[in-house]
């Protein structure tokens, strides 16, 4: 059953807006000022919100600036709900991403219409496979331009070899590339001239979104570990569908919060772990990247995830493989004992 969530200051709207919700089969929870909805939001997760602009503590307008920056959040598909029918408060609501705009008095029909397809869209969206046919259903959302669905299933292929850059820090996206086969490390280099991984990209990927949402130069390197095939998709066609698509935004700015929390994650370790733990996470993410407990990883890729020295991490290795945790035939590293890596002391 999904669950909706009211954020109404009239109690009599509140009341009778979450009847009508329960006659249609909703669970639904209630606040009466948008600090209470927000926290409620916290608690429940609900699958729809449903918010009026104007209330006492909080308005609508800040609840949706504060779920825009919250990863777990942000995906929630947001409707405000006001019998001010302002355009300028209209333009103001959809700008900052709310997903619908309902004017009281409303008609129970209207509403219900729109509650079934914003949670429609929602569902669609999440179903969204990472896949060369995925990518075109992306691309083809309901609200997208009928025209660039064509544009998105004849995008130019190119073929990279092993140890080849896609791109480089300092230059200006050109396109959206999204990976077809084949895997390609983000890195940076230190002040010493160390190269480190932030990132590793596989089949399914979008790479270099960050960087082209934000409209700035690259932040990195990227360069291929293997042969890789890469589609290419051209900027300006890819920001006239996030732009013209609230769905596509959504996901895409959750794709984002998906990727900083693990660079949040990947920095902690980096500062505060011992060389056997980095060695040990290092080892994990790239078997959870190749989809294989065996696989073959050059030891300058595997010390540049890590974060550690080439040495150290070969010395590692070999410590491992005494202990019973790692096999190691022909540069190929098999993992023997993943919860014991699993759980590498500090």
């Amino acid at each position: 059953m999904k669950k909706i969530l009211v954020i109404e200051d009239n109690n009599d709207i509140r009341e009778n807006l979450c009847e009508i919700l329960k006659l249609a089969n909703y669970t639904t929870y209630e606040a009466e000022n948008g600090k209470i909805g927000l926290e409620r939001a916290k608690e429940e997760n609900p699958d729809l919100i449903i918010c009026d602009v104007m209330m006492p503590v909080l308005d609508g307008f800040g609840v949706l600036r504060i779920l825009n920056r919250d990863p777990q959040l942000m995906h929630i598909p947001f409707m405000f709900l006001t019998a001010k029918a302002d355009k300028s408060d209209f333009r103001r609501g959809m700008g900052l991403g709310a997903d619908d705009y309902i004017t009281k008095p409303f008609d129970d029909v209207e509403l219900m219409d729109a509650i079934e397809m914003r949670l429609k869209k929602s569902a669609q969206l999440s179903n969204i496979s990472n896949t060369e046919e995925g990518i075109r259903t992306f691309f083809s959302e309901p609200k997208a331009e009928e025209a660039l669905k064509e544009l998105c299933v004849n995008k130019e292929k190119r073929s990279y070899d092993k140890n080849s850059s896609i791109y480089e820090v300092g230059q200006y996206p050109k396109y959206l590339f999204f990976v077809i086969s084949g895997y390609i490390k983000a890195t940076q280099m230190t002040e010493g001239g160390k190269e480190l991984i932030i990132n590793v990209y596989k089949e399914g990927d979008f790479l270099g979104l960050l960087s082209l949402i934000q409209d700035m130069p690259y932040q990195e390197n990227a360069i291929c570990i293997e042969s890789c095939d890469i589609l290419l998709i051209p900027t300006e066609e890819f920001r006239l569908l996030m732009f013209s698509n609230r769905d596509v935004s959504a996901k895409l700015f959750h794709m984002i919060a998906q990727h900083a929390s693990h660079t949040e994650s990947q920095l902690l370790d980096l500062a505060f772990s011992s060389v056997r733990r980095k060695v040990a996470n290092a080892i994990l993410a790239f078997s959870a990247i190749k989809g294989s407990a065996e696989f073959n990883v050059p030891r300058e890729d595997l010390a540049a995830l890590a974060g550690a020295a080439r040495e150290s991490v070969i010395r590692t290795l070999t410590e491992f493989k005494n202990e019973g945790l790692i096999e190691l035939n022909k540069g190929k590293i098999g993992i023997i004992d993943q919860p014991s890596l699993e759980e590498m002391p500090q």
